[in-house]
């Protein structure tokens, strides 16, 4: 039996996270939502369905990616918003089913009979349509439906993680000058590894893993549950709360609470980051803080699709997308959702709480600055500093983000320029 990883339809409410990335390549804990189904059903083959425009990037990553002729088996269809942990997970054997969670499909299983030999365009499509014909189950599973999701689970993900991995390991090199405050077997330092001295580890609330060739520099303290990912760097002196996940490659500085920040992103100056998801290649300057409480202690409203939205949460900080840069002295507010290749420069005001793909914000006003090729040319800078080329593919992605993101910047800048 084959194992398909699907993009269904909700992906436009975890903007700007997923504009250049499926759900299912979101992180939630120490890896991805897709690592953690593949994980689960390692016998299996994993093949992987996700919006047509994507395909062209991720191909080379995933490989079987949108091929109909992969589906020539009894195939289970899980949804890539699906957050598996302590292993409740749909099961391979049975008759076969699709399973309901109000207007989600979050799992299908199918017989090769149905599905082999046929040609299917969308996956996603298909699978709505079989909702007539297969039966139906209403199920309850944890589902990833807007960004503040991923950060409420972060904690608790990364515990499954340590206990999953193996639990305490110790192979890379923690200095006798660190500490470990609380229980000791809730590390892992992997190959590589340098926790400098005059650190701590605290576990008294969590595991704390800090992954291969990563280094914590001298009077640094990680809360756990927290992760640092391979190749990043915890600068001197920097407050890891509990609930963070770190990297890959990755320089973070200053003080960080319950965020994620997805890979290849800098922090590295002070400044607060919390409650937030971090893209990649997002470079924060120095003393950029975002809120992540107000002062009323009432939920925080979040733009979902261009609207604001109650999120039921009293605690949300900042979604950052892709290459969006900041400069010195930049704060956010509660909820702020900043879409990707922005630069915001701090005013010493707040920042508006939407800022839209591919603007400037600069002395309280939006603008398209230097325009799309120098934006682009910008990543490719910043993406050839750590070896990592920007590909065509990467471009034609970006470029259709750029137009369908259009309406959002222009109705931004007529507005400041009208006052």
């Amino acid at each position: 039996m084959k194992v398909c990883i699907f993009e269904d339809d909700k992906f436009e409410q975890l903007y700007p996270l997923t504009y250049l990335r499926p759900t299912f390549e979101l992180k939630c804990g120490a890896i991805k939502l897709w690592e953690r189904i593949s994980r689960f059903y390692k016998d299996c083959e994993v093949i992987f369905w996700m919006r047509e425009v994507l395909v062209p990037v991720f191909k080379k990553s995933l490989e079987r990616v949108n091929e109909p002729q992969l589906l020539n088996d009894d195939v289970l269809c899980i949804n890539g918003r699906f957050l598996l942990l302590d292993d409740n997970a749909p099961s391979l054997k049975g008759d076969e089913e699709i399973g309901i969670q109000g207007d989600s499909i979050v799992y299908a299983r199918i017989n090769k009979e149905r599905i082999s030999g046929k040609t299917v365009a969308n996956l996603f499509e298909s699978l709505q349509n079989m909702k007539t014909v297969l039966s139906k189950k209403e199920v309850n599973f944890p589902l990833i439906s807007y960004p503040w999701d991923l950060i409420n689970n972060n904690g608790k993900a990364i515990k499954n993680d340590f206990e999953i991995s193996g639990g305490y390991v110790l192979k890379g090199e923690l200095h006798p000058q660190s500490c470990i405050y609380g229980d000791s077997k809730k590390v892992q330092i992997a190959n590589g590894a340098k926790v400098h001295p005059f650190v701590v580890l605290d576990t008294t609330l969590g595991p704390v893993i800090i992954e291969e060739n990563a280094q914590v520099l001298p009077f640094s303290r990680i809360e756990g549950p927290s992760v640092v990912g391979k190749n990043s760097q915890i600068l001197g002196a920097t407050r890891i709360r509990e609930g963070t996940s770190i990297g890959p490659v990755c320089r973070i500085g200053g003080e960080i609470e319950e965020s994620i920040v997805h890979g290849y992103s800098n922090k590295y100056h002070d400044g607060f980051l919390g409650h937030a998801y971090v893209c990649e290649w997002v470079n924060l300057g120095a003393l950029t803080t975002n809120s992540d409480l107000k002062n009323d202690y009432s939920s925080v409203s979040v733009y979902v699709k261009g609207e604001p939205m109650d999120s039921g949460s009293t605690k949300v900080g900042s979604f950052i997308g892709d290459h969006t840069k900041t400069s010195i002295g930049t704060f956010f507010n509660t909820g702020a959702v900043i879409g990707i290749m922005c630069n915001v420069v701090g005013s010493g005001g707040v920042a508006p709480k939407f800022i839209p793909s591919f603007c400037w914000y600069l002395n309280n006003m939006f603008s398209k600055g230097y325009g799309f090729r120098m934006q682009v040319e910008t990543a490719r800078t910043a993406m050839s500093r750590r070896k990592v080329e920007l590909t065509q593919e990467d471009i034609a992605l970006l470029k259709y983000v750029h137009e369908i993101t259009t309406d959002a910047r222009e109705k931004m800048v007529k507005k400041s320029r009208m006052g």
